[in-house]
């Protein structure tokens, strides 16, 4: 067929990217798949902070981020576990099922007034990174490195659209169903985003693994084989699987540790984290002054200072969800296609860069919003798109466990080391915005050199010039 053919679907999507005929239907059911999940997410997230901040207050909330980070060093070498015994699609739906199962438990415990702040905060934190990661995971394992690079920018926009939609639907339906209410409807958003799981992996084995023995096939090999599926278009299908009765798979972090190409990764997403973070603390401090001198000086336009803080978060979230959605539809799937990885993997970190450098001269309310709004939107689409193409060419067994490591443990520990530099430097050494955005400063130096041999890395196991 020409390039002009294919299904109606394959055309419509491609005034955005390269899409081969026959290509639509899955990359429609991945990006459907993923809407559903943060759609979850942001669907929970208010009932998240409306039990623990209610019954806990802000500082137990701050303590219990860091009890996330302990929890996953548990969690994730588990999984990897289970990703060496089941197939990929029997380890989605396993997965899916028990976080279903855990919101049906905090419901009917809420409605008896058992106090679920802080249980529910830390496994929303697990939930986050292990369901969102395993998706990942799962479409990495569905296309090769070529399709991936042309498709995960359309299938991306679908998480980008979930976190619009889940945050209007939690706000419209608390006003009239309650809080805890909102946990039976992520329950079914999430069963919802499993039957399309499903339907993209039955349709893509059916295309792919044909003419294949059951045995060799991923609806029977564990999830983590340790081994490359290479389903490049046009190619010949060649399979080579670890199966059971072998020698033990490596765990989880000595998988990362053992690759100089994804530990390169995990410290890249820790400093990615850590700076982020931390220019969150700077645009929160520079908020809440600006909040106290506008109330003070009467030109807060009547609101208290817990409204003016409101309303400047409603704005800067709107601003960054409407800025992320455009790049991501607009700009991502094009940059990729003629710049290439190892050119978007510097995008985020030069505009950190000129951000903080901005800030550390001009730390005024304006500025900070408007770097910040650069910084989060560019993370939210490019940023995002790109850490998840950074795995399209490695095995089945990294792409199941490490990733579940590095998404889970490094990025939260750039959590733990912003809280820890926070806490130096506003107890210790006293330091405003500026110092705060100058120490940012550095980190990103180092934030770009990972990011140029992280580039290099993808490069080299590519191919790619």
């Amino acid at each position: 067929m020409t390039a002009a053919g294919g299904s109606a679907l394959d055309r419509l999507l491609r005034p955005f990217t390269v899409v081969r005929d026959g290509e639509g239907p899955t990359a429609l059911l991945l990006t459907g798949n993923v809407f559903l999940l943060l759609t979850a997410y942001y669907v929970i997230k208010p009932v998240r902070e409306a039990l623990i901040l209610a019954a806990s207050g802000a500082e137990v909330k701050s303590y219990a981020a860091g009890g996330q980070a302990l929890l996953l060093l548990l969690l994730v070498p588990l999984y990897g576990r289970l990703a060496d015994r089941l197939p990929r699609r029997r380890l989605l739906n396993a997965v899916t099922g028990f976080f279903v199962a855990c919101l049906a438990a905090f419901y009917l415990l809420a409605g008896a007034g058992v106090r679920v702040g802080i249980p529910f905060f830390l496994w929303v934190g697990i939930f986050n990174l292990m369901i969102v990661a395993q998706f990942w995971s799962f479409a990495n394992d569905l296309y090769s490195r070529e399709q991936g690079e042309r498709l995960f920018p359309i299938v991306a926009f679908g998480a980008s659209l979930g976190a619009v939609l889940g945050s209007g639907v939690a706000g419209a339906l608390i006003p009239v169903v309650g809080v805890p209410q909102l946990l039976p409807v992520a329950a079914l958003l999430l069963a919802a985003a499993a039957a399309l799981g499903n339907l993209a992996d039955r349709r893509e084995r059916r295309r792919c693994e044909a003419g294949l023995p059951p045995r060799f096939t991923t609806a029977e090999i564990p999830a983590a084989t340790g081994e490359y599926l290479v389903q490049e278009a046009g190619g010949t299908e060649q399979v080579t699987v670890s199966l059971a009765g072998g020698p033990a798979r490596p765990g989880t972090f000595r998988l990362v540790f053992e690759s100089r190409y994804l530990l390169g990764i995990a410290l890249l997403l820790l400093v990615v984290n850590w700076v982020n973070t931390t220019g969150e603390y700077v645009l929160g401090r520079t908020v809440a002054a600006a909040a106290e001198a506008a109330v003070a000086g009467g030109t807060a336009d009547g609101l208290g200072v817990a409204g003016f803080i409101g309303r400047f978060y409603s704005r800067f979230f709107l601003g960054v969800n409407l800025a992320g959605l455009l790049l991501q539809l607009l700009v991502v799937p094009r940059l990729l296609r003629l710049a290439g990885v190892r050119v978007a993997v510097l995008v985020l970190p030069a505009v950190a860069l000129l951000g903080y450098a901005l800030l550390a001269f001009v730390p005024l309310l304006g500025v900070v919003r408007w770097v910040k709004t650069a910084e989060n939107a560019t993370d939210y689409s490019l940023q995002n798109t790109v850490r998840n193409v950074l795995f399209l060419p490695t095995t089945r067994e990294q792409k199941y466990k490490a990733k579940q490591g590095i998404d889970g443990v490094f990025v939260r520990a750039g959590d733990v080391l912003s809280a820890l530099s926070v806490y130096l430097g506003t107890t210790v050494l006293a330091l405003g915005p500026r110092e705060f955005a100058l120490g940012n400063l550095v980190l990103v130096l180092a934030w770009l050199a990972l990011a140029v041999g992280t580039g290099r890395g993808y490069a080299r196991l590519t191919g790619a010039a």
